[in-house]
């Protein structure tokens, strides 16, 4: 047996794990919301999506990396040092995933 004390886990601070979970939400939106256009059916309406095989397919992997996002969303980091991580990656990269959302849906 282990007797060893394990070391304590550094935890981050609040304004920190805030900052970074608006970070999420803004990045991970984004990516729903793209995934989302990019997975609508090339038809009219959602109900035709049936007709076609390749609007079915696409439907189908959009829902699938929908719920991939989401599913990732709700895994927190553990450590400090990632949530700095997210912090420097999210400043970059939730206002170009929001900007490019906004393309997309013009």
């Amino acid at each position: 047996m282990n007797t060893e004390p394990q070391p304590e886990r550094e935890v981050a601070p609040v304004w920190l794990r805030m900052l970074v979970m608006l970070l999420r939400i803004v990045f991970y939106g984004a990516l729903i919301a793209i995934t989302i256009r990019l997975s609508s059916p090339q038809s009219e309406t959602i109900w035709s999506v049936r007709e076609t095989l390749s609007d079915l397919i696409r439907l189908a992997l959009g829902f699938a990396v929908c719920l991939w996002l989401v599913i990732h969303f709700f895994m927190l980091p553990k450590e400090a040092d990632v949530y700095t991580f997210w912090l420097y990656l999210g400043l970059v990269l939730a206002p170009c995933a929001l900007a490019f959302a906004v393309l997309i849906w013009r």
